[in-house]
């Protein structure tokens, strides 16, 4: 399993050569530099708020989720 700070560099690197994609498509798209930069700026405040709150709705569905088995422990147990 990942840490926290792994997961978090990992998002950070994925959020980075999304925008550099978006900047790059909207640069070839416009011609505009300046347009460019401004599609990416705003794409990667928009899409971070998007994934925060997707992420949030999914933890509200069941599907795909496993139940944890979880050993009984000595206290449970009978004698």
């Amino acid at each position: 399993m990942d840490t926290h700070s792994r997961s978090f560099a990992k998002a950070l690197s994925w959020r980075a050569t999304g925008t550099i994609d978006t900047m790059i498509i909207s640069l070839v798209v416009t011609g505009s530099v300046k347009l460019a930069a401004a599609i990416g700026a705003t794409e990667v405040v928009t899409k971070s708020l998007l994934y925060y709150l997707h992420e949030r709705a999914w933890l509200k569905i069941p599907y795909g989720r496993k139940t944890a088995f979880l050993a009984p422990s000595a206290a449970d147990r009978p004698d």
